[in-house]
């Protein structure tokens, strides 16, 4: 094996970035960009959902925030809409680099090259840090990033959805593949703690999707890991006897994927749910989604 211990870093500060905070989209500055008879019927399921206090899970893919979705999302948590956040591993990192420098998402066809792609210091460190603190106390690992952004008190922690799942109350779940991501890469890595703080948030997940009867679960963005992590944990919850069969879900994506057609809006609404698939960008799809429930639950 390679001795990892000999990867050499870089500071942040020496990266160039995609994405900078003044290109996340406002609450307030949210449209209606999508008019579709599905869209609106799926809206109305979120909001009566809502409105009877029933479950409402986001699954979301990292590109969700690489394109300034963040802070609609927090505005729907803030609501009382979104009640639990399901991630892969990579939200955390843009995540959590947002609220550290107020950007993220290098320009990987270059980084790639000299072998600094996904080498910084700071993110590495920090956020392994948080997960292996997070182990030791039995936490998952959402919840452990969550709490090292307000331990650190972050410069622009407001725009982390991590962050304000934390002080709401809300479960953030992360879902890691080991080798995805870039903080695997770093030399303070430790697999036992990445494992040990993703199963726990497995376990929470799960306990999240047995309440999921006459509730919501939306998958935006992610076209593997949350559809297969769904599906084994709504198997989990139907085993232990828990009633979940009418449940809405929809998947949002530019284009078709098997796995979140099967695993999300077909297979787990066989019982007597209903899903939707919304094919266009996430740029056009979240703020309408936004905006649409906001007005509908005034």
């Amino acid at each position: 094996m390679l001795d990892f211990s000999k990867i050499k870093t870089i500071s942040i500060r020496q990266r160039k970035n995609k994405v900078k905070l003044n290109g996340l989209i406002r609450p307030e500055n949210s449209k209606i960009m999508i008019d579709s008879d599905d869209f609106d019927e799926l809206t109305g399921s979120i909001i009566t959902a809502a409105q009877n206090n029933k479950q409402i899970i986001l699954m979301m893919g990292a590109h969700v925030i690489k394109v300034g979705m963040s802070l609609l999302i927090i505005d729907l948590m803030k609501k009382g809409v979104i009640r639990h956040v399901a991630m892969n591993g990579a939200g955390p990192i843009h995540d959590f680099e947002l609220a550290l420098i107020g950007e993220t998402s290098e320009y990987v066809e270059q980084t790639v090259e000299d072998g600094t792609f996904g080498m910084v210091e700071e993110t590495g460190s920090l956020l392994n840090d948080a997960i292996k603190e997070g182990a030791k106390k039995n936490h998952g690992m959402g919840y452990s990033i969550g709490k090292k952004i307000d331990e650190l008190n972050l410069p622009n922690k407001e725009c982390s959805i991590l962050w304000n799942a934390f002080r709401l109350n809300i479960p953030v779940t992360v879902h890691v593949a080991i080798g995805t991501d870039i903080i695997h890469q770093h030399p303070g890595c430790d697999g036992a703690a990445l494992g040990k703080t993703s199963y726990n948030d497995f376990r929470i997940f799960a306990d999240s999707v047995s309440r999921l009867e006459e509730g919501v679960i939306l998958n935006i963005g992610c076209a593997v890991i949350l559809p297969e992590v769904f599906l084994k944990a709504l198997t989990i919850a139907r085993n232990l006897g828990f009633k979940v069969k009418k449940i809405t879900a929809a998947n949002f994506d530019m284009i078709g994927h098997y796995r979140p057609r099967e695993n999300v809006v077909k297979r787990p609404t066989s019982l007597g749910g209903k899903g939707f698939i919304i094919a266009e960008m996430h740029e056009k799809t979240i703020p309408t989604l936004h905006r649409k429930i906001v007005e509908g639950i005034k």
